[in-house]
Formats: C-alpha cells, structure tokens, sequence
C-alpha cells in the first residue's frame, strides 16, 4: 500500500474508549525520551484521569541527539534528556515511579543478540510487576531504527507472553513520503478522542527542550523536532494499530 493511503486509513479509524485499546494497564514502550509524549501523551494523561496510570519505558539513552556538542557530552546530555522526561509525563500527570529508563545507545538499540535479550527480560520484568496487560510499541515502519527495534522488544515479549496484547503507535511514520510502497494491509485499530489532553500534550512536548533547538547551540548538525512532525502528531486523537 501507499503511505498516503494509509495515513489516511488511519484517519478514518473509528474512536474507541481507553477500555477498548488497554482494558488494563499498558506498557508504554518508548524508543527515546520524548516519543512518549508525541506518541502516546493523550493516551497517558487519559489512563491517569481515569485511575489507571501507565508504566512509561524509554528504551535508549537519548545522547545521540547531539553528538558533536563538547558543552553537553554524553553523560551531562543522558541526565538532561531523563529529567525532560520525567517533566514531561508530570505534565500528563504521570508519577515519577511510572517512567523506567534502559539506558541503552540511542542509535545503537539491538534488534538481536545478548542486549536485546536482557531488553525483552527488563520489559517481562515490569510487565510483571505492574501487572500490565496491553503494550504499546512504535509502529514497525517508522523510519528510525531505534523505533524498529523497540518494536521488535515488544513483540518478543508479546509472542512470548501472549497473555499481553501490542499495539503500534506511529511517530516518525507520519512523515514518510505519500507516494513510497511499504508492506502493509489495510490498517485496524482506534484513535482515541484527546481533545480535552492537547494542552497536557503541548506542554509535555514542549519540556523536552533539548530537541527544540532552545538549549543546544554547539551541534549545528544536531536534531530539531521538525515543524512537520509537530503538526502530523499534535491533533485532538492518537491512534493505536493492531499489527
């Protein structure tokens, strides 16, 4: 199918409720700190409103941002990046004991091997713990591969634990070209109505500073949200695909 069919298939998915899309608690598998809020930060605000609180995991470590800046190296950008988020999901009114970090090299998330697997592990870990019944994880065909690769960490825990039911959050795929072929069907799912959230949303996007380009000033290659993705994915829904 064309992205541009798809993308407008998603548009058309009919609303549901939060009990539709996570009947219990959800697993909010992040790739990077700040995909929780442009991807699921209408979901988490409205979990909280209604008494129950997601568990947000940010997979990589978010220091490839910027990695020529001397002013911000790793370990000083690793610590800015986590307290970002940490601000962020406050906003959507999430508690500080709800948000874990992997730690793992943004850019160099594992798809297989030995990391991948202590991934998987970390992920059954909290599932367990917060006895989280539904996971959503980055759409598969979001062009980044830290994305492709927290996708394939949820979807070793699922098939494993098949008692946990994944859902796919787009991000980046928003901008794909409309015209480009990938391999998919028809999309099913839901958009779940996140009107009375887009202030939450806007606030919770706006605290990961680092990624504005309002704090980083020595990188002239580092990354800046783009404009388009901002307007693709702050709309009054999000939507959540069943793969």
């Amino acid at each position: 199918m064309k992205v541009g069919d798809i993308l407008a298939a998603f548009d058309r998915l009919p609303f549901g409720a939060l009990e539709a899309i996570a009947p219990g608690t959800a697993l909010v598998v992040a790739p990077h700190p700040d995909d929780e809020s442009l991807g699921c930060g209408g979901f988490i605000a409205e979990a909280v409103r209604q008494g129950r609180p997601p568990v947000v995991v940010i997979v990589t470590d978010g220091a490839g941002s910027h990695p020529a800046s001397k002013a911000w190296p790793r370990e000083r950008l690793v610590a800015r990046r986590r307290q970002e988020a940490r601000e962020a999901v406050a906003e959507l009114g999430l508690a500080e004991d709800r948000i874990v970090f992997l730690g793992l090299q943004d850019t160099a998330a594992p798809t297989e091997g030995a990391d991948f697997e202590k991934a998987v592990d970390a992920l059954k870990t909290l599932a367990d713990r917060f006895d989280c019944d539904t996971v959503l994880a980055p759409w598969r065909h979001d062009p980044h591969g830290d994305h492709e690769a927290a996708w394939f960490m949820a979807c070793a825990l699922t098939h494993r634990y098949p008692a946990r039911r994944l859902l796919a959050y787009p991000v980046w795929g928003l901008t794909l070209p409309p015209e480009q072929e990938i391999e998919e069907r028809p999309p099913h799912g839901w958009r779940l109505d996140m009107r009375q959230h887009m202030a939450a949303k806007h606030r919770a996007v706006a605290a990961h500073v680092s990624q504005r380009g309002l704090l980083i000033d020595d990188d002239p290659d580092g990354f800046i949200l783009p404009v388009r993705l901002l307007e693709r994915i702050i709309r009054p829904f999000e939507v959540f695909i069943e793969p």
